[in-house]
């Protein structure tokens, strides 16, 4: 399900969605994300933002191994809010995807189907204006060289028959933060072995 080298169904940047029901509000907000970490982070976010809500209720799919899937009613009744909301990531087949929907409370009981369908909608609704795409796995990695070897580096990651990104922090050395399809990763890191010498140090990316 989660093979490295398997293309996978994720969003293609943030997406936002809002509507009212019967006086309640709701703000869907969803974002494509690395890992759970990331995830969680955008989690917190949301919270923070809109701490006058009511609730606000997260969930989300990364590809981890196995698949990790997560959700949270806060505070709505049991399976009314989390468990819809995740329902939509599921049957959308989306994942490295976060959600969370935002409600102001209007003053009208929905009722636990009413809930469930407002919850949905609002995840479904930010999906659509995130943009659901597919994606390669893709792999991070750090690269730290001296100068001297920098623009071999640099050229490396640049060339044409490369699908990297990377970031590059000139400091007492040179240090480039990697992002590459996983298929590619390791011919990649051969190939900046082999231009300079053994001298690129390689290892995970930091932090």
């Amino acid at each position: 399900m989660t093979d490295a080298e398997d293309t996978y169904r994720t969003v293609a940047d943030r997406g936002r969605a809002r509507f009212e029901i019967r006086g309640s509000e709701f703000v869907g907000h969803v974002r494509p994300v690395a890992d759970r970490e990331e995830a969680e982070a955008f989690v917190a976010e949301i919270r923070a933002e809109y701490d006058d809500a009511t609730h606000n209720v997260p969930t989300y799919r990364v590809r981890e191994d196995p698949l990790r899937e997560w959700a949270d009613d806060d505070g709505e009744p049991t399976g009314s809010a989390g468990k819809p909301a995740l329902n939509v990531l599921q049957q959308e087949g989306v994942e490295n995807v976060v959600a969370v929907v935002t409600r102001y409370y209007g003053g009208t009981n929905l009722g636990v189907g009413g809930l469930a369908r407002s919850y949905s909608r609002a995840v479904k609704d930010a999906l659509a204006d995130a943009e659901i795409v597919e994606r390669r796995p893709r792999e991070r990695f750090e690269v730290v060289v001296e100068y001297d070897d920098s623009g071999t580096v640099r050229g490396i990651l640049e060339s044409a028959d490369s699908d990297a990104a990377f970031d590059a922090d000139y400091a007492e050395r040179v240090a480039f933060e990697v992002d590459v399809p996983v298929g590619e990763a390791e011919a990649l890191r051969d190939r900046i072995r082999s231009a300079t010498s053994g001298r690129a140090e390689i290892g995970s990316r930091s932090g």
